[in-house]
């Protein structure tokens, strides 16, 4: 055998060994993200150290104390493929005006991510659809949609507030991480109801795939290809869906709905220029605010007056009280 067909024959073994291990890290890596999990996989340490989260406890849980011994009723809603979608809703002082539909982060679930915030959310007159996405709480569902499959979910509760607080009620979505993927997504509907007045975007994705590549390069110490075009396969095969199907900067290119933007300045598992891509992407009045020494989804417990004051001004401009 020749030199070069010996090369040639060592060159082949290298890349079906390197297809292997990229398909083997494709499997890996959607049956430890796509699949509806069993507890929280989210490393906590994503969003604070170990001092810094016993300070975030502080605010974390009384305010879920207080929300949990709220008057919480239980609601749902059909998706468009059959599966019931549950969450909570939580009335203000005056209902039915303004509310605010909660969208919570991978692997949590509606009550534990806006527990912090409910409190203020009343005082500032909102009623509250805290719902729980597909795959994850107390909705069903095999598989976590991460914004793709979700914007469709966030529609049919849209709709359903609509039929159950009338046409002159006024909607602001909220959403943390992979819920504010979805609401930023939920935005590039062409049929959007009127009634949505607006996006609240705490640490959002651009995409299910730019998220995932970022991940795959910072803790496997691998390139996007060819492992992310294996598990998009999967992920159509099984979910139902590819990972570039949809993307918030599509969205934002055609909404004309306004946009607060937030992020943490230290996230690292959603990194900040993701926001900064988003804001730039948008078409529609937007503001971004960045949070300093915040990790991921951690904005809120790091400096609540900022958020607060983020979220007041937004409101009030685009939602004002009737």
């Amino acid at each position: 055998m020749s030199a070069l067909a010996i090369a040639g024959a060592v060159a082949g073994g290298i890349v079906v060994l390197a297809a292997g291990a990229a398909l083997g890290g494709a499997v890996k890596l959607f049956n430890s993200v796509i699949p509806r999990q069993q507890e929280l996989r989210v490393d906590m340490k994503e969003m604070a150290d170990e001092a810094t989260w016993e300070e975030y406890k502080k605010i974390i849980y009384p305010a879920k104390e207080w929300l949990m011994a709220q008057p919480l009723e239980a609601v749902q809603v059909t998706a468009r493929d059959g599966i019931t979608l549950k969450g909570h809703y939580l009335a203000c002082e005056e209902p039915g005006k303004r509310l605010v539909i909660c969208l919570h982060g991978y692997t949590s679930n509606g009550l534990s991510n806006f527990c912090a915030i409910a409190q203020y959310y009343q005082s500032m007159g909102f009623d509250m659809l805290i719902v729980d996405h597909r795959a994850h709480g107390a909705s069903e569902g095999d598989y976590a949609g991460f914004g793709i499959l979700d914007r469709f979910d966030c529609l049919k509760w849209i709709e359903y507030a609509i039929a159950r607080f009338g046409e002159n009620v006024d909607i602001l979505l909220h959403g943390i991480s992979m819920g504010a993927s979805t609401a930023l997504m939920t935005l590039g509907f062409e049929n959007l109801p009127k009634q949505v007045k607006g996006a609240v975007s705490d640490c959002a994705f651009t995409s299910p795939y730019d998220v995932f590549a970022h991940v795959v390069k910072r803790d496997y110490k691998m390139q996007p290809f060819p492992m992310m075009n294996f598990c998009d396969i999967l992920s159509q095969k099984k979910a139902g869906y590819r990972f570039r199907d949809y993307s918030t900067l599509t969205a934002l290119k055609t909404t004309d709905r306004p946009v607060l933007l937030i992020h943490g300045e230290k996230d690292n598992f959603v990194p900040v220029w993701m926001t900064n891509q988003n804001f730039e992407a948008c078409a529609s009045p937007k503001e971004k605010v960045i949070v300093k020494k915040a990790g991921h989804g951690a904005s809120y417990y790091e400096n609540q007056k900022q958020y607060e004051e983020a979220v007041s001004a937004f409101a009030e401009k685009w939602i004002p009280r009737k």
